[in-house]
């Protein structure tokens, strides 16, 4: 393998020939060999639109010379592209202000555009990737700005998207079992009765309100650290620099960023990430109890609660033929347990803000975004290829709520909850119908039973 020689503030250092980066991210791969887990690339293509506003704008303050600022401008268009991905290895393991990273975008960015440079026949001008791509910007302020940007894009490219297909199709469920009447559970144990297709209204305003925490979350990230530089001052920038940015990337984005009131809690604060990761560990939290209850209710088909079929995907065990497990279930569970996970590590990071600069910064946008990429992932797959494809199992629905003992609720305006409750306990003892138990203690008549006895009655309030 052949090396070409880089230089940096510490000295020299060999780099692979043909990769774009230098010698800081260089030093970061030797220096932080530290598990396989990579900086996101929705941070990096966040970069990508963070570098291409500054060059615009700090061309139009007369900072960069124009063909640099379009030669730069160029390379973060094919980084947004994915042209360069294998040029960004650096591990989320590094250092906390996310400096080698944003290094590493500087170094790309810069040499690339000096190939660029050199094969419009520009032999004269050298892009540098601290002092023009770079130029008033600092790893300090622009990380952060990167982290929001990257936070939002997911959310409103992946994660809402997926939740508008969840709602959807629960909508549809809730009025197809809109006549199906259940018997509800509580506490595990037989309740009064419902329609299969309330159970699935709950689901849907779950998730209907979850994406309205999440939306609301959405709107603290909108605002961004850029202009603060090394420790909140704005130190070798212009006095408008922030708001010539947020302009810029707003109109890249098509997303209305605002630059943030105070840089100096900008920088060393990420209270608005650990908001709305919060929420989405609510939409976890939801998409848990949604599963385990389609799995519960799917379970069978023989010994189990039956009242739902699911699609068979796969086969689920090596030993025993004809199997079929509620994978789905199993795998949106999984997601939820780790986004929790993920809440808590971002929590601690976020806690550890120390003087003017939060140095966990890395850890907190992988673990956030590794969070919405999942959630997003596993709501769309739960959607399209388990809820889709519930089926009502009605006549075990209809033996269920034929033989509970809870249907004696409707007895309580007749007859009393103390003699509801001792017809219900003479028919368990006894194992006859609740008809049977209340005629026998001669309560009521069975014309009166049968008159009360109406499950589809008991789903809504009564006058």
């Amino acid at each position: 393998m052949s090396y070409r020689i880089e230089k940096d503030s510490i000295g020299e250092i060999k780099v692979l020939e043909g990769k774009l980066w230098g010698a800081q991210t260089q030093r970061s791969i030797e220096n932080f060999n530290i598990g396989s887990d990579k900086m996101p690339m929705e941070v990096i293509l966040a970069f990508a639109i963070l570098k291409k506003a500054a060059a615009k704008v700090n061309c139009n303050l007369q900072k960069i010379d124009k063909k640099k600022a379009k030669a730069i401008m160029t390379v973060c268009d094919e980084i947004s592209a994915g042209k360069w991905n294998a040029h960004f290895p650096l591990k989320v393991w590094q250092t906390g202000s996310g400096t080698q990273t944003h290094m590493n975008v500087n170094e790309v960015i810069a040499n690339r555009a000096n190939e660029l440079l050199k094969e419009a026949g520009i032999e004269n001008i050298t892009v540098h990737p601290n002092d023009d791509v770079n130029y008033g910007q600092s790893s300090n302020d622009t990380f952060p700005t990167a982290m929001h940007i990257a936070a939002v894009l997911s959310l409103k490219t992946k994660l809402l998207p997926s939740i508008e297909i969840m709602k959807s199709t629960l909508q549809e469920k809730s009025n197809e079992f809109s006549s199906v009447v259940k018997i509800g559970r509580t506490h595990l144990q037989d309740a009064t009765p419902l329609t299969l297709g309330q159970e699935v209204s709950g689901w849907h305003r779950m998730v209907e309100k979850c994406e309205k925490m999440i939306l609301d979350s959405i709107e603290p990230l909108m605002e961004l650290a850029i202009g603060g530089t090394a420790v909140g001052t704005g130190v070798n920038t212009h006095p408008y620099f922030d708001l010539f940015m947020v302009k810029e990337i707003s109109r890249i984005t098509g997303l209305p960023f605002k630059a943030s009131e105070n840089k100096f809690q900008a920088l060393t604060s990420h209270n608005e990430i650990v908001y709305c990761h919060g929420a989405l560990k609510a939409l976890a939290a939801d998409a848990m109890k949604i599963a385990n209850d389609v799995r519960w209710l799917a379970s069978g088909p023989r010994c189990g609660i039956g009242e739902i079929s699911i699609p068979a995907n796969e086969p689920g065990s090596s030993i025993m033929p004809g199997k079929v497990n509620p994978t789905q279930s199993e795998a949106l569970t999984m997601i939820a347990v780790q986004i929790m996970g993920n809440d808590a590590t971002i929590g601690f990071a976020a806690s550890q803000g120390n003087f003017e600069l939060n140095v966990f910064k890395p850890v907190i946008i992988y673990n956030f975004l590794q969070s919405s990429r999942i959630l997003a992932d596993g709501i769309t797959n739960f959607t399209t290829r388990c809820l889709n494809g519930i089926t009502a199992n009605e006549k075990t629905i209809k033996d269920y709520v034929d033989s509970s003992l809870m249907l004696v609720t409707a007895l309580n305006p007749y007859i009393g909850y103390e003699k509801a409750a001792e017809v219900a306990k003479y028919a368990f003892e006894n194992n006859i119908s609740l008809k049977e138990a209340t005629l026998k203690k001669k309560y009521l008549k069975e014309e009166q039973f049968d008159q009360i006895m109406q499950p589809k009655n008991m789903i809504n309030p009564q006058e």
